[in-house]
């Protein structure tokens, strides 16, 4: 092998290293959403369903191959049933790609989370940290 190959070889391996660092990091962390990407359809509306008192809904957007859209279901089914405030509703994106496409998905497990009015607050790649994930929810009324 000659020495430039080699040295090509070297800093792809550490770009394709540092970009796998970097995305494992980012996945499942909540991110607060700028007011560019509140814009749009609200989410109760892309969701199909009135938000009837409650404070937030958590949107997922999962594919049927999607191992980790499993865990994300369960984690989020288990918060929204253990906080009548919350609603959880999976969108299968092999079946309503238009949704994915309006909030600018490209990846799922995604969820986003939109509050009573319908504008997204937080968004989620990847599994959610669950504690990170019940920090950053809109607290209950007192």
């Amino acid at each position: 092998m000659q020495t430039g190959g080699l040295v090509v070889l070297i800093v792809v391996l550490a770009l394709a290293t540092v970009a796998g660092l970097v995305l494992r990091n980012r996945s499942g962390r909540v991110r607060t959403t700028t007011p560019a990407r509140a814009a749009g359809p609200g989410g109760w509306e892309l969701a199909g369903i009135a938000p009837d008192g409650r404070r937030a809904l958590l949107l997922q957007l999962s594919s049927p191959v999607c191992t980790p859209c499993r865990q994300t279901a369960r984690l989020l089914g288990d918060l929204a049933a253990a906080d009548p405030g919350l609603a959880h509703v999976e969108v299968d994106v092999a079946e309503r790609i238009e949704v994915a496409r309006t909030l600018g998905v490209l990846r799922t497990p995604t969820t986003v989370v939109f509050d009573s009015g319908g504008a997204e607050i937080l968004r989620i790649s990847g599994v959610p940290r669950a504690d990170e994930l019940a920090d950053a929810l809109p607290a209950a009324p007192a």
